[in-house]
């Protein structure tokens, strides 16, 4: 583990020391995004921008929001800077909660009295603190999955990776519990009759809400899982370290030859019994008086009588002989149809063949019979044409498509 150990620091001294030259190189830009509340994205380049996002000291609270820094960032910055302001405490969910009411109050009065530069510093403040509220709960189930990802993978036994399975899922139950205590009935009273803090209390804040307890369900599923194949992989190896401290205390002990027994445990005995067959012996005459009775005692089978089939008479053979000539006549037109569209080389519609033709087809026989032979043509044939099927809803309720009229066109090589 002493390598597995040192590569491990390595890795985080190399992580650490990129992001803190990154907050070095960019303090100017940074320092005036904490007093702005908000990230000018114009003074950095777009790898800059990246780099940031991806070491965690910028993100971006919603898709409308500018960029601004990581909560964690700026209450770093509040510590340094003994910024009473914005320095938090108190980092519970009940205390944000606190603080969310007491800036929500101090905005109403601020507006009731008419300040409005101060109640536009209120409502910025106010922004400030539902997006950290929001963004601890990100970061607590980021760090859930960096625990199911890699400190899962750094422990020596399976005892510690169970461990770490119920120290995970006890965060995981502290932030479930800290969800329960946001009461959107609540917030939707302190937001009452202003657009602003209905935006921003109710459907900003339920949204990102709704996206953690997703987070959450995924992070338990994942959890539930890996501590199943724990315990699974847990009675294994004490089986395995059982019968390996049984055959240490009787180094002598061989297994029984159970194949040999007579009587086989029934956790062995699982082969299916032998069905013995047998044949009549027709050369013994002795057998033969026997083989008679058997014979004889056999069941007759009982005769079907069969309903008398009348001969079809002259006049069904001759409407027989009529339909299968109209068919052929149908099919042998369709065929023309096709043959016009390959001499033509252009798009062809069927209507207007059957209109030229002056054929005396029903168009809907006409265009069923074009589409049946176009579904029997042979793969590589069936290449060679486009069909396109003009269709149209039945009526303005009823949205069944109608096939109004067929183009077939010969495909260009």
């Amino acid at each position: 583990m002493a390598p597995l150990d040192s590569q491990l620091a390595s890795n985080l001294f190399s992580i650490g020391a990129e992001r803190l030259a990154l907050l070095g190189k960019h303090h100017k830009a940074l320092m005036q995004g904490y007093l702005d509340g908000h990230i000018d994205e114009t003074v950095f380049s777009e790898s800059a921008l990246k780099k940031l996002i991806a070491a965690r000291i910028l993100w971006r609270p919603d898709e409308q929001q500018p960029l601004a820094l990581r909560p964690l960032v700026s209450e770093l910055i509040a510590s340094m800077v003994a910024d009473e302001n914005r320095r938090q405490i108190n980092a519970d969910v009940a205390e944000k909660l606190e603080q969310i009411r007491n800036r929500v109050q101090a905005y109403r009065d601020a507006q009731f009295k008419g300040d409005y530069s101060v109640a536009e510093l209120q409502l910025q403040r106010l922004t400030e603190h539902v997006h950290d509220l929001s963004g601890q709960f990100e970061e607590a189930i980021d760090s859930l999955w960096h625990r199911l990802n890699s400190d899962f993978g750094f422990v020596s036994s399976l005892d510690d990776k169970i461990r770490e399975n119920e120290r995970a899922q006890k965060q995981l139950r502290r932030l479930l519990d800290g969800l329960d205590l946001l009461d959107f009935n609540e917030l939707i009273e302190l937001s009452e009759g202003n657009n602003h803090l209905r935006k921003l209390l109710v459907s900003q804040l339920q949204n990102q809400l709704s996206s953690h307890h997703s987070s959450l369900l995924e992070v338990q599923k994942r959890l539930v899982q890996l501590l199943a194949k724990f315990r699974q992989q847990q009675a294994r190896s004490l089986l395995i370290a059982n019968m390996a401290a049984f055959l240490r205390q009787h180094p002598k002990y061989q297994p029984a030859d159970y194949p040999n027994r007579s009587e086989l445990p029934a956790l062995f005995n699982q082969a299916a019994a032998i069905r013995p067959q047998a044949a009549i012996a027709l050369d013994k005459a002795s057998e033969r008086s026997v083989l008679a009775e058997l014979v004889r005692s056999l069941p007759r089978p009982s005769s079907i009588e069969l309903p008398e089939q009348h001969s079809a008479s002259f006049a069904e053979l001759l409407a027989d002989e009529e339909i299968a000539a109209r068919q052929q006549a149908l099919k042998t037109d369709v065929e023309n149809f096709y043959l016009r569209v390959i001499d033509q080389g252009g798009k062809l519609s069927a209507l207007d063949y059957l209109e030229q033709q002056k054929l005396a087809w029903d168009s809907e026989i006409w265009l069923y019979q074009i589409i049946a032979e176009y579904q029997a043509l042979p793969v590589e044939e069936k290449q060679m044409f486009a069909i396109r099927r003009d269709e149209a809803p039945a009526s303005t309720v009823n949205q069944l498509l109608l096939i109004r009229d067929i183009q077939i066109a010969l495909k260009a090589a």
